[in-house]
């Protein structure tokens, strides 16, 4: 355990819910309005936690349990992704399996309570998400694979010391694959355009937020709360991967805050990326999403593949 990472865990706890405003700003200004509050993802994370949650007599301990198992996992995942220069807090060989089955958990725990409250209209949402998280699952982990192959370690915090500009001039095309990869994964686990509109209200076209219509209060804070660390865990990846090498400065403290700054500022970039992205373009009908999973599954095999051609 790597103590000195407790303040970028700290600093994802607190700053993670503010890149969906950053989304929400994005997307305002190019429709021409003003947009919300800087930080009213949490006014409302404060308000749902004050107010009481209300239970169908229909449902057991698996709907309750839901929101807290699948905040529990996506913070331990944060744990085993890095910040700044300084290792995750939790690292070991092989916790990128530990990774993506947190990830899976999350995700396990959103559709069975859904499937609790015995609806029709919850079913539907949970058939969709089982059916494109079974593509998107073998993208990512392909492309964790073909990083692990190119940097031969299987450490995320080993895999971010080891991306170089000489690994990238030697294995550029297997990284920019990846890369390409998961964004369209980023997009996808985290319900954005053009897979899923977090914003939409229309029954036949929503999927992750039919799941989570009988939650509320607390539980649904959760929700909310976890979807936003999400964000920021898997853009992490992303980030990690596009960041140029660690700078030292000499002094601990001054290399920290400015590799830091550059992943923050990566992670502020990526979510202007992402409002652009649902403000110019619209939401794919749903038989093609799987045509766009499967691209980006094809993607992470390739770059594998590149990957263990050119060792």
């Amino acid at each position: 355990m790597n103590l000195n990472s407790l303040p970028s865990l700290l600093l994802a706890l607190a700053c993670a819910p503010f890149l969906l405003t950053v989304i929400n700003r994005t997307k305002a200004f190019f429709a021409g309005r003003q947009g919300p509050m800087w930080f009213q993802p949490y006014y409302d994370l404060w308000k749902l936690m004050h107010k009481g949650a209300v239970y169908s007599r229909t449902t057991s301990w698996v709907f309750r349990a839901g929101p807290i198992v699948g905040l529990a996992s996506v913070m331990m995942a944060l744990t085993l992704v890095p910040f700044g220069d300084s290792p995750a807090l939790l690292h070991f060989s092989g916790d990128i399996i530990l990774f993506a089955y947190l990830l899976g958990l999350m995700r396990f725990f959103t559709v069975i309570a859904a499937l609790d409250t015995g609806s029709s209209f919850e079913g539907m949402g949970a058939t969709r998400e089982v059916l494109y998280s079974a593509l998107a699952e073998p993208a990512l982990i392909l492309g964790l694979a073909s990083i692990a192959r190119v940097t031969k370690t299987l450490s995320i915090s080993e895999m971010q010391d080891a991306v170089t500009l000489e690994v990238w001039r030697d294995s550029g095309m297997v990284l920019a694959a990846v890369v390409a990869a998961l964004i369209v994964v980023f997009l996808t686990e985290n319900a954005r355009v053009p897979v899923d509109d977090p914003n939409t209200h229309l029954e036949l076209t929503m999927i992750h937020e039919v799941m989570v219509l009988d939650h509320s209060g607390p539980d649904f804070g959760f929700i909310l709360y976890g979807a936003a660390l999400k964000l920021w865990v898997l853009g992490l990846l992303i980030v990690d991967l596009l960041s140029p090498p660690h700078l030292n400065f000499g002094n601990p403290v001054v290399s920290w805050l400015v590799s830091a700054s550059l992943d923050l500022g990566g992670l502020l970039l990526l979510a202007v990326v992402v409002g652009t992205i649902e403000s110019v373009i619209a939401r794919l009908r749903l038989i093609r999403i799987p045509q766009l999973l499967v691209g980006a599954m094809a993607l992470s095999a390739l770059s594998l593949v590149l990957g263990r051609w050119g060792g």
